[in-house]
């Protein structure tokens, strides 16, 4: 009879473990992916509004034509690269999708600080909007950011923490990367006029 009842509490305890953490690390996985997502969601929205802005922009004849240039490109080299879902762990593709969508966020912001020398294209209603849509976008990216390294933070903790990594290894779940300050951010930007 006691080794019957060695038995069930051994078993007891192998069921509580098992169903306690099973399904942590592929729901915690998902959330990433789902963070992710809006991440790349709201990359997209800023992209798509670019060809709409410097077409209003172009109609300006005196207006710089490299900045026009230097946003198109960034365009350009934003949208060749991407990040899949799968690669969230791979320190160097998040570093080359980061700075492809820095250097296009630092073009904009060069084409936003010279529409201040045309106040006609500032008055224009067309840009006006636009402008306003790209500012909204830009918040909407830095929430969408914000929660997906949330979601990262809570998904390393656990895939680094007891029972967690037991887990990790059974599925082989790797930590995913987040987003790192852009080098040079800590200083501020000059600004000429």
């Amino acid at each position: 009879m006691g080794r019957h009842l060695w038995l069930i509490v051994i078993l007891a305890v192998v069921i509580l473990f098992v169903s306690s953490g099973v399904n942590t690390i592929p729901t915690l996985d998902e959330k990433v992916k789902a963070s992710w997502a809006e991440v790349q969601n709201q990359y997209q929205r800023r992209t798509d509004l670019i060809p709409n802005l410097v077409e209003s922009v172009k109609g300006y004849a005196n207006f710089e034509q490299k900045t026009l240039t230097d946003v198109i490109e960034a365009r350009a080299s934003a949208t060749k690269v991407t990040l899949s879902p799968e690669m969230l762990s791979d320190p160097n593709a998040m570093k080359n999708f980061e700075q492809a969508q820095g250097n296009l966020s630092s073009a904009l912001s060069r084409l936003m600080v010279t529409v201040e020398k045309y106040p006609d294209l500032k008055a224009n209603q067309n840009f006006l909007a636009l402008q306003s849509q790209l500012e909204g976008t830009e918040n909407r990216i830095t929430i969408a950011r914000k929660d997906y390294i949330e979601t990262v933070q809570g998904y390393n903790t656990t895939v680094r923490t007891f029972p967690g990594v037991i887990w990790a290894m059974i599925y082989g779940a790797k930590a995913k990367q987040t987003f790192t300050a852009t080098e040079g951010s800590d200083k501020p930007p000059a600004v000429k006029f």
